[in-house]
């Protein structure tokens, strides 16, 4: 039985399991807990590509009694809720590449290396709620995205860009047609996957280092498609909640009225309870004609042009009233002390492709807000990004010893 698995196919392998499904190349082959419900936490996750202008973002002082950038006097009604960060970074070099690793301080390209792969902040979360709610996780952006989420297995999550979409998966039953087509196939898929774990699990004793380590990386992929399937038989026959609001319908939106709308979903996916992590991706294809503005690519290549600047200003204090209005409406109902948002990107000066002293704000979760923290700027006294984010898991309730490339926990804020 050995000889026979050496000289396997890829092609053999993949037809005795049953199915097509793609496997790594073997170099071989050539010779959860769940949260408390009585007051559960949430997690909020905005990312933009382009990142902030360092001078409209960051405050001139230390400490609560900065004053307001451009980018942060939209959220003066919120300034005790918030935290700005100054001179973190994710470790990561390769401009608008970097911007990937926003959430998780790891490329995909070096996922292998790391224990946890590259696994984003908000599924990290989504792990440890399970299947507590009906969606572990709601992901959504503008069209273009960032590729800021990313699965245990290094898989990209893409974001829902539609609001008509994320609409009817939140609040909007499926006939029961539907649903039983859907139990068939997660019945079908199931004993797929089982299948191919099985075989997998006999290949391995095979496999050389190298190889064993690629053939993990799928099985863990193998193990994330199983979860998730459970998680949706869990809720496939329970009936959504009752939207609050109009149907939101399939039409052409601008860009500026997406970002509101795609806002008030999360505000209300987390109302009520259908999920508590969720994301919001802003591209640089992200359309600023519509704010009267050129091309937002284009501005945040400003060469120092105080024109471009100024109309910078304009786009990110919009980005930065729409977070406010979010913060707001999470205020209103009552969950913005059990919520916590991080703000932020992966790219500092858009002009100069820096992934130096990332714009980052934290705000909400019940915190004792520090207004601005000025962290070291020496390179040997550098406090990594991951290690805030560990500092959020740790809040969230995951119980992780490290996350991306952290060295620690790093939280200056007190728990109110």
């Amino acid at each position: 039985m050995k000889n026979k698995l050496l000289h396997l196919s890829r092609r053999q392998f993949l037809q005795g399991a049953g199915v097509a499904l793609s496997l790594p190349a073997f170099e071989s082959f050539a010779a959860g807990t769940a949260t408390d419900d009585k007051s559960p936490r949430r997690l909020v996750c905005v990312g933009n590509h382009l990142g902030f202008y360092p001078g409209n973002f960051f405050p001139k002082a230390p400490g609560k009694g900065y004053v307001p950038t451009s980018t942060l006097k939209p959220l003066e009604t919120h300034r005790d809720d918030l935290t700005v960060f100054s001179h973190l970074d994710h470790e990561l070099n390769g401009g608008h590449k970097a911007v990937q690793g926003f959430l998780t301080s790891i490329t995909k390209e070096e996922a292998a290396g790391f224990p946890q792969k590259n696994i984003s902040l908000d599924q990290a979360a989504a792990e440890h709620v399970g299947s507590s709610t009906r969606f572990p996780s709601i992901n959504t952006g503008i069209e273009g995205g960032t590729d800021m989420c990313w699965t245990r297995a290094g898989v990209h999550v893409p974001p829902i860009n539609n609001p008509a979409t994320l609409f009817r998966g939140l609040f909007v039953n499926s006939p029961q047609g539907v649903r039983e087509a859907e139990r068939t196939r997660l019945k079908h898929r199931a004993s797929v996957l089982d299948a191919l774990r099985d075989s997998a699990s006999a290949l391995n004793r095979t496999l050389n280092a190298v190889d064993r380590d690629k053939l993990d990386q799928y099985l863990t992929s193998v193990r994330d498609v199983e979860r998730r399937l459970q998680m949706s038989k869990e809720w496939l026959d329970r009936p959504k909640p009752k939207s609050p609001i109009d149907d939101v319908l399939d039409e052409e939106r601008q860009h500026i009225d997406e970002v509101a709308l795609l806002y008030d979903l999360m505000a209300l996916a987390l109302q009520t309870d259908s999920t508590r992590v969720a994301t919001l991706e802003t591209p640089m294809a992200f359309r600023t004609a519509e704010l009267d503005l050129g091309s937002y690519h284009g501005l945040s290549h400003h060469s120092k042009s105080e024109d471009r600047i100024g109309q910078l200003q304009i786009v990110e204090a919009f980005l930065a009233t729409k977070l406010s209005d979010f913060i707001s409406r999470l205020k209103e109902a009552q969950i913005f002390d059990k919520t916590l948002i991080v703000f932020g990107s992966g790219m500092s000066d858009g002009s100069i492709h820096s992934n130096r002293n990332l714009p980052v704000l934290l705000a909400g979760a019940g915190f004792i807000h520090q207004g601005h923290v000025v962290c070291p700027a020496e390179q040997h006294k550098r406090v990594p990004l991951s290690n805030l984010w560990l500092s959020v898991l740790h809040w969230f309730g995951a119980n992780a010893d490290r996350f991306g490339r952290s060295t620690g926990t790093f939280s200056p804020m007190e728990i109110g």
